[in-house]
């Protein structure tokens, strides 16, 4: 088995086809089907089945598909360690960030990294569980991820500093004229939520719960910009990190009382490179506690 069979057959179970996935790994169909297949042989299993929709992993190929992400991403990180030892830091880096935290905090951070190193790819995604950015970290595919709780060691969870929640509610809501806003006063409001399973309806749950408010849920949305925008256009009140606030509805939102936030802890991969750690380093210059005024 080689490591450019594993990128193969991550491909095809990406594309679901043989042809695109050569097509995407400028290489010939022909050349990677037969590359499949000699790993199917060695491997004594069938990776893939057809299925109407093209070809999908067998069950034995998803498990051997996430061990062969999990090679794939230390042997990209290897190369970029490597090439860092001679002054150049390239690859791929993979950060996931618990949904809504270090909304200007993190492109800023991203940005300074790539101007010092331009040809370092950099992979962002947001995640909504807490439970499953915890088990991506387990596994070791994340370089670094952003998140509120965590068990690792010292060494490899870093507390940057607390993302405030506010509270964002449509134009004209009488509860603007405050400074802060109690969620006892918010009683009677419908709520744009976020999916049951993210860790920010977790917290919204939670406090509602405390102020004995029995929720009527508006809509549920994926995103926090989207909950910001239907919250803004009088939906329903929301309850979002503050950095997720953009400049146009800053003068709909306001800090929760009693105070609402949640640390920012940044967690990296055991064996950190230059490129992890000089982001890390970028992170903690950046604010971490901002404060929606009033306006």
């Amino acid at each position: 088995m080689s490591l450019r069979q594993y990128e193969y057959a991550l491909a095809v179970a990406e594309e679901g086809s043989v042809t695109a996935a050569a097509r995407r790994m400028h290489v010939a169909q022909p050349s990677m089907s037969q590359q499949i297949r000699a790993l199917e042989r060695e491997l004594g299993v069938q990776l893939f089945a057809r299925a109407p929709s093209g070809l999908v992993p067998t069950t034995v190929g998803r498990a051997f598909l996430r061990e062969a992400e999990i090679a794939v991403g230390a042997a990209r990180r290897a190369r970029a360690t490597a090439m860092a030892g001679a002054e150049e830091v390239a690859g791929e880096m993979v950060v996931a960030v618990q949904m809504g935290f270090g909304a200007w905090q993190l492109p800023r951070a991203i940005a300074a990294l790539r101007r010092r190193h331009p040809r370092l790819e950099i992979t962002v995604f947001e995640e909504p569980s807490s439970a499953e950015l915890d088990r991506l970290c387990r596994r070791g595919v994340l370089d670094l991820a952003l998140m509120a709780k965590c068990d690792r060691t010292p060494e490899r969870a870093h507390h940057l500093g607390e993302e405030g929640l506010v509270v964002v509610l449509g134009e004209g809501h009488p509860a603007l004229a405050e400074s802060r806003v109690s969620l006892s006063s918010l009683a009677l409001d419908p709520w744009v939520r976020f999916d049951s399973g993210s860790a920010l309806d977790a917290v919204l749950r939670d406090r509602l719960a405390r102020a004995e408010i029995a929720p009527t849920t508006a809509a549920r949305v994926s995103q926090t910009t989207t909950a910001v925008r239907w919250a803004a256009s009088g939906l329903g009140a929301a309850l979002v990190p503050a950095s997720a606030v953009a400049g146009e509805h800053a003068h709909l939102a306001r800090p929760v009382s009693p105070a609402v936030s949640q640390p920012v802890i940044a967690v990296l991969r055991p064996t950190p490179g230059p490129a992890e750690t000089t982001l890390l380093d970028l992170l903690r210059e950046e604010s971490w506690t901002r404060v929606v005024q009033a306006a």
